[in-house]
């Protein structure tokens, strides 16, 4: 069955002809597959899916795309000769294609096709196509790649805030009131003289009636003082309370110093009672008596604070109190301006402090107490020490309803306030409860802290005072503090408490006649705490807009106090933190802390998987909790539950235990106690055995980063390693499939490395450890090659002496290597001190010298570093050269340097020299070595790019001058030695180059554009080149320091840091992301409705309609056109790429592709189509680059670059490098001037399989099949085209090979879709239609004529310069050496011949006249669109064009 475009019963398929009949019959058809299946069928892909890991998936049976019917081809034999087809050798029956041949056989459709009638496509993919079970196969494992984490910050940990605190919550400064002095001036039974009391009026003082009862012996004044020290007690009963009752000046004095002195700089609380002596002045002063009880006596605010100093906790209980607070900081400014005079008299004189006090008022500077009969006379009092008690009194006197209660009955609700689970204590704990969220809501978050969180004292005040300010105000009087605090008596939260009062006071009576005798009564508790924690879900269910700070987390964290609610409030805690750092920080200031800590003690089963995330988001935002975590034995809780053998009550139990290790790394993070108490061989036996747990790579990851840590400076740590082997298991895991654990494993050989007595046997374990892991010098991640140089860089730095003889003998052989070039090349070296001899008269040592590096752990890994320095990523580049330089500087410096300065002199003429005689040509000239010079091993880096020596050298040796040198000769194949063997095999150039086939012309297996001329523009500006996002230069002038730092444990740790229980944003129903993302889904269907329909017109209609021509400013040689935005990537013949909107002609975009001297871009594709594209370039080096945001020059980002061809073969016949990408499965397939092809897996960005060539010929255009992706096509420079099933074993994973052709493969191409048509072409102008299941070609078409022959139509062209097919039109176009673009119908037909035109101002001759001798450059067919673009040898216009008829089509869709 044809493969299916559209996700409506009503769209087209991938070819839609013209009949009515066949459109009912393929419309029956598409109803038979489900509407996302049928969409992405058009296009060979599934829905868009991202994953931070893509996983491994087992090769999927062999299907129809190699066996289909009675036809199964065999696997070829290795010799590369026998390839046979068993069964059945007919051909099957001719397909229909085409709308022509459609209408060759219309009278052979019934009127009502049999809709068991099946037309077949190519290769007998229709089986696919009909399979719902494959096609949701294809739905379930389509990725995006390249948009994990890793490539949007390249392993960099975010720029922290330098005045950001992570332990900013911690109460560094932390207060305690140690002191009170309660002064109680009541004078019993005088009242003051102006104070005018109403009668009857408020009596009680601390809940004792003061009157004096006539005839007794009263001791009321000793009553009351004793209730307000035990109303204090209740609040903080650490506090040494004095009484101090009716005191005189000269005691007040005596005792406020006294307290001063013991207190020391603790705080000290002040409670003045004065209902019995005058109100305050207005100035402020408070009254008092003399010794005879005869006269008031004030008390000035300057004495006062001169006695108690500071810091205190003032409490004023008294009318006109405000006067207090109005004049008390007059008085303290007073105090520091004295203070500073005395301090510049004496700068050695210790004075107190005055500033840090804290004053509660019961009113304003003229209000008076309230005098209402049924309150206590010491209203504010109360309030602050018995808050229940008061607020059930204000209650019922407020309360309009009728009341079965009594004031004398609040009294007798049962239980204590310390216990929570009775009527009284649940009354207080919702009080505290809702008295914290009223200050957490309205009070700056450092005013919180200050009052709620530094002094249990203050805090209790302060809740209170909340309370007070309630109930004050309703009296006609207004508390006062300092700090001020803004109104909180109309907060919705007191709502809740008048409930919580009603519901407790509605069971008093019940509760009251059982206690009396009468029928049991079981409490029924405050839904309070429920309510709330539902509020708060349904806040985490909101997604917290704006980061707003939840109004519930302090009665969260109230919660934690209960056994009922404590497991639901850890879950919702614990979504709460996930929300990100800001959340974690909230939790953290409310006071979370310390019950999160206590919990470790808590034996429940159920609540350690909430506490182990807990834990882990805690400590990802402020990892100085090691010594909390020591305390108590607190850290094993979690080494217990990394134990495998240790059970949890969650489904997945290994992301619990990557959590643990990651606790467990960040407790034993620069912590040496930590470390000290976690040393065991079963903790790193554990981790060991977590590296086998294939399903999760976080807790691989993080068991090497626990390792990593625990070796940290430790050596003993580390001996127990070794006899763990823990360095050869992370030697391991240099091919694990996820980046991340590479660089994990790195971390933490890094951190192996620097046992303090350097042994023999240490020695061998470090050289074995490096020699194993230099392998990963090609790994496809920056992130991990970045951590491998850190490595290394430890490793040079503890061998530095090996390594500065290792780089001295470089720097002979360099030199020797340059002067033998120089004496082939017929010029004379021997000028000045440029002989093989060093410059040292009379020293013959230099000529007989012998390497004592070579074959050397340190000689090998030089030359990686050598290469690495020139490493197409600019991150991994500069911290190589980092290593470099500091070696040359230290070498230079060294006994050797007056050997080594010389040298280097004599290197940089040298390579000068040889410069400006071979000066570097970007054509398609092979880019090798010289005849005669040493290439590297197959296997190993290959020659790396030139940088210029300006990079390498400074202050007369800015950068050393044998690097420059170096690089130089790596980059035309110098010496380079395997990191398995350490040899160096010297292979040798033969031109021409490769065995050729008997009888055939030389000229016939080289590139068409063999002999094409640099194209020379009058004016070629170097563009910019992207840099990686956050990339820092390296300032050179700075001296070079090893080792490097590594900054991937910081970015590992974020993970932790980051939402984890929710979607990506991009992933959240109603982000912006995601309606973006929704906008690009029904972009992309429009553009499938609209361009599907077309293809029949497509093949019957010319293609010479122009859409417009503009000036690239250089000579293409690549061009790539988007799927489904307007974006035309056009790669020019040097090293820049231009981005275009080819509907409106303009140049969206143009930068550098960094490309050394000698290469040029192969290739450009656009990956990820559909959603945010990336774009993907291939270099004739070898190297593969991917960008983000390729349409700004401003935002414009390099993801990711490597060397995907490592071993280059020097060759005459130059192919560069060829690639093709696989969507469906995350492939890069990358071949050229190689014996093999290396299937690269984006995902894991390793290379997972080397398909060997079977060929000497280079590889010169590949392909691959859309739908299972498992074929891939290869064409060769000898003609030759062979097939290759990825799912086979090496020994027979080619299946197919065709030598029909027998010039070299100009291109060979599967469509995506349509008929599935498999077309090559080669430089003799022939192309050819292929089935994988037919040995031989289903048809032959001259596209291109040769010289002298006759050809079917076409137009002379001699050389077939290039081929480019639709991926779903029957079209195809071959681009000629005179000139021309000649379109073709799959069956043969002629379409167009089209010439691109340019305007005179560019040639000199008529306007839009032709180049009629230039051949064509370039060529490109939209994915979808009926659009093709060209552009000609020597130019830099680009011309569109479209199939005729095309724009009058797409409107009536």
């Amino acid at each position: 069955m044809l493969a299916l475009a559209q996700p409506t019963p009503r769209l087209p398929n991938q070819y839609y002809p013209d009949d009515e009949n066949v459109r009912q019959y393929f419309s029956a058809q598409i109803r038979q597959l489900s509407p996302e299946r049928s969409l992405r069928a058009a296009i060979g892909q599934s829905p868009v899916r991202k994953s931070s890991v893509r996983p491994i998936e087992k090769p999927l049976r062999k299907s129809a795309s190699i066996v289909a019917g009675k036809s199964m081809l065999n696997a070829a034999s290795d010799d590369d000769t026998s390839s046979t087809v068993n069964g059945d050798t007919a051909k099957p029956r001719a397909l229909l294609r085409s709308n022509t041949d459609v209408v060759r056989s219309r009278q052979t459709l019934p009127e009502n096709p049999d809709p068991t009638e099946e037309w077949e496509m190519r290769h007998g993919y229709d089986e696919q196509y009909n399979s719902t079970k494959y096609l949701e196969h294809l739905s379930s494992t389509f990725f995006m790649y390249y948009t994990d984490k890793r490539h949007d910050t390249g392993g960099k940990p975010r720029q922290q805030d330098p005045n950001y605190n992570s332990s900013e919550w911690r109460m560094r400064d932390r207060l305690k009131t140690v002191s009170a002095a309660l002064i109680m001036c009541l004078n019993i039974g005088v009242d003051p003289p102006d104070v005018v009391k109403t009668n009857p009026t408020a009596k009680l003082e601390c809940w004792i009636d003061p009157t004096p009862v006539i005839g007794t012996n009263s001791k009321t004044m000793e009553q009351i003082g004793k209730k307000l020290q035990e109303q204090y007690e209740g609040l903080s009963i650490r506090v040494r309370y004095k009484q101090y009752l009716d005191p005189s000046v000269e005691e007040t004095q005596k005792f406020c110093k006294s307290l001063r002195r013991n207190a020391k700089d603790e705080r000290i609380l002040f409670h003045y009672n004065g209902h019995g002596v005058p109100m305050p002045t207005p100035s402020g002063e408070i009254w008092v008596f003399n010794r005879n009880y005869t006269q008031y006596i004030p008390v000035s605010l300057y004495d006062l604070q001169i006695w108690l100093g500071a810091p205190s906790l003032y409490v004023f209980d008294c009318s006109n109190a405000g006067n207090i607070i109005a004049n008390f900081d007059r008085f303290v400014e007073k105090h520091e301006e004295e203070d500073a005079e005395a301090k510049r008299k004496d700068p050695s004189l210790q004075l107190p402090t005055h500033g840090d006090n804290i004053q509660l008022a019961a009113c304003g500077k003229t209000e008076s107490l309230p005098t209402n009969p049924s309150l206590p006379a010491d209203l504010f009092t109360c309030c602050l020490t018995t808050p229940i008690d008061i607020s059930l009194r204000f209650f019922l006197l407020n309360n309009p309803l009728p009341c079965e209660v009594s004031l004398k009955d609040v009294t007798r609700i049962p239980g204590r306030l310390a216990e929570r689970r009775s009527p009284l204590g649940e009354l207080n704990w919702i009080f505290t409860a809702i008295t914290d969220t009223i200050a957490w809501n309205l009070l700056p978050r450092a005013t919180f802290k200050k009052l709620f969180r530094q002094d249990l004292m203050v805090a209790a005040l302060f809740r209170n005072f909340l309370l007070s300010e309630r109930i004050m105000r309703a009296n006609g009087c207004h508390p006062m503090s300092v700090p001020s605090l803004p109104e909180t008596h109309n907060h919705p939260l007191w709502q809740a408490w008048d409930l919580t009062i009603e519901m407790v006071l509605a069971q008093l009576p019940a509760m009251i006649a059982a206690e009396d005798g009468g029928p049991s009564y079981e409490y029924v508790h405050s839904e309070f705490f429920t309510d709330q924690l539902t509020a708060f879900e349904v806040y985490l269910a909101q997604g917290a807009p704006n980061q707003e700070a939840p109004s519930q987390l302090p009665i969260v964290l109230q919660v934690l106090l209960s056994q009922v609610h404590r497991l639901r409030a850890l879950i919702l805690l614990s979504r709460f933190l996930d929300m990100g750092a800001w959340a974690v920080n909230l939790a953290l200031t409310i006071g979370i802390f310390p019950y999160v800590l206590k919990l470790l003690q808590s034996a429940a089963f159920e609540l350690k998987p909430v506490m182990i995330f807990i834990w882990a988001r805690i400590l990802a935002v402020d990892g100085a909790c090691q010594a909390d975590l020591i305390k108590d034995n607190g850290y094993q809780y979690f080494l217990t539950m990394l134990n495998p053998s240790a059970q949890l009550p969650v489904p997945n139990q290994s992301e619990h235990r990557a959590m643990s290790a990651f606790i467990i790394a960040m407790f034993c993070r620069g912590f040496s106690q930590g470390q000290t108490v976690c040393l065991s061989p079963e903790l790193i036996e554990t981790c060991i055995s977590h590296f086998q747990d294939a399903e999760n790579p976080l807790l691989r990851q993080w068991s090497c980063l626990c390792i990593s840590m625990l070796w940290a400076d430790f050596p003993e740590a580390k001996w127990v390693g070794i006899r763990s082997q823990a360095h050869q298991k992370l030697c391991e895991m240099a091919i694990d499939p996820v980046p991340e654990v590479r660089a994990a494993a790195l971390h933490a050989l890094n951190n192996f490395l620097g046992i303090p007595d350097l042994t023999a046997q240490v020695a061998h374990y470090e050289e074995s450890v490096a020699s194993t892991i230099m392998i990963m010098t090609n790994d496809g991640n920056s992130m991990v090659r970045r951590e491998l140089l850190v490595f290394f860089s430890t490793f040079v730095k503890r061998y530095q002496n090996r390594f500065l003889v290792t780089a001295f003998e470089q720097l002979v052989e360099e030199k020797e290597s340059l002067v033998d070039t120089a004496a082939k090349n017929n010029w004379n070296p021997q000028h000045g001190s440029l002989s093989r001899r060093c410059s040292k008269p009379g020293s013959d040592e230099e000529a007989d010298f012998q390497r004592v590096s070579k074959g050397s752990v340190q000689g090998t890994m030089w030359m990686h570093l050598l290469i690495l320095s020139v490493d197409p990523h600019p991150e991994v580049a500069q911290d190589a050269k980092i290593i470099v330089d500091y070696i040359h500087e230290v070498l230079l410096a060294s006994p050797l340097g007056w050997r080594a300065q010389p040298l280097m002199i004599d290197i940089v003429r040298l390579s000068r020299r040889a410069a400006m005689s071979n000066p570097p040509v970007a054509s398609r000239q092979p880019s090798a070595a010289p005849n005669g010079r040493r290439t590297p091993l197959s296997g190993s880096p290959g020659p790396p790019a030139l940088p210029k020596n300006e990079s390498y050298l400074s202050a007369g040796m800015r950068r050393t001058a044998s690097m420059a040198a170096a690089m130089k000769r790596l980059t035309f194949g110098g010496p380079a030695e395997d990191s398995q063997a350490s040899q160096t095999v010297h292979v040798t150039q033969h031109y021409p180059g490769g065995p050729k086939r008997s009888r055939v012309p030389e000229e016939w297996s080289r590139p068409p554009d063999i002999h094409d001329p640099e194209s020379k523009p009058k004016v070629y500006i170097k563009a910019k080149s992207a840099k990686p996002k956050g990339f820092q230069k390296y300032d050179p002038s700075s001296a070079p320091a090893l080792p490097l730092k590594s900054g991937f444990f910081d970015w590992s740790i974020e993970y932790f840091g980051e939402p984890q229980m929710r979607p990506n944003e991009p992933d959240e129903p109603g982000s912006g992301d995601y309606n973006k993302k929704l906008w690009r889904r029904s972009r992309n269907e429009k553009v499938l409705n609209c361009t599907q329909p077309l293809k029949g017109l497509a093949g019957t209609s010319r293609w010479d309609e122009p859409v417009g021509y503009f000036n690239n400013g250089s000579q293409p040689t690549k061009m790539c056109f988007h799927q489904f935005e307007d974006h035309l990537a056009i790669a020019d013949d040097r090293d820049s790429i231009c981005i275009w909107d080819w509907t409106n002609h303009t140049r969206l975009c143009r930068f550098s592709n960094g490309n050394p001297p000698g290469s040029r871009i192969n290739e450009a594709r656009f990956i990820n189509e559909d959603d945010s594209a990336l774009l993907l370039t291939g270099s004739s080096d070898g190297i593969v680059k991917i960008f983000r945001n390729y349409e700004s020059e401003k935002s414009i980002e390099l993801v990711s670059a490597f060397r995907a061809l490592t071993d280059h073969v020097p060759s005459t016949k130059n192919a560069g490098l060829v690639l093709d990408w696989q969507q469906g499965q995350g492939k890069l397939l990358v071949a050229g001037d190689v014996k093999a092809i290396r299937v690269w897996n984006a995902a894991t960005e390793i290379c997972t399989n080397n398909i060997t060539a079977r060929s000497n010929s280079p590889i010169t255009s590949l392909t691959h099949d859309a739908v299972e992706g498992s074929t891939l096509i290869a064409g060769y420079g000898d003609g030759a085209i062979r097939v290759f099933d990825q799912r086979l074993k090496p020994s027979t994973e080619m299946v197919r090979v065709w030598r029909k052709h027998n010039q070299w493969i100009t291109n060979v191409h599967m469509q995506r879709g349509g008929f599935r048509e498999l077309v090559s072409g080669c430089r003799d102008g022939e192309v050819k239609l292929w089935d994988l299941r037919w040995k031989d070609e289903v048809r032959t078409i001259r596209a291109v004529e040769t010289e002298g022959g006759a050809g079917g139509g076409a137009t002379r062209g001699g050389v077939m310069r290039g081929l480019s097919v639709h991926e779903h039109a029957p079209v195809f176009a071959a681009g000629s050496s005179s000139h021309t673009l000649n379109v073709f119908h799959t069956n043969g037909t002629p379409l167009s011949v089209l010439s691109p035109t340019i305007p005179s101002t560019y040639t000199g001759t008529h306007f839009l006249q032709s180049h009629r001798h230039t051949p064509m450059a370039s060529s490109a067919f939209h994915p979808h669109r009926m659009v093709v673009a060209g552009g000609a040898v020597g130019s830099g216009w680009i011309n569109v064009w479209r199939c005729k008829g095309v724009e009058g089509m797409e409107e009536k869709i």
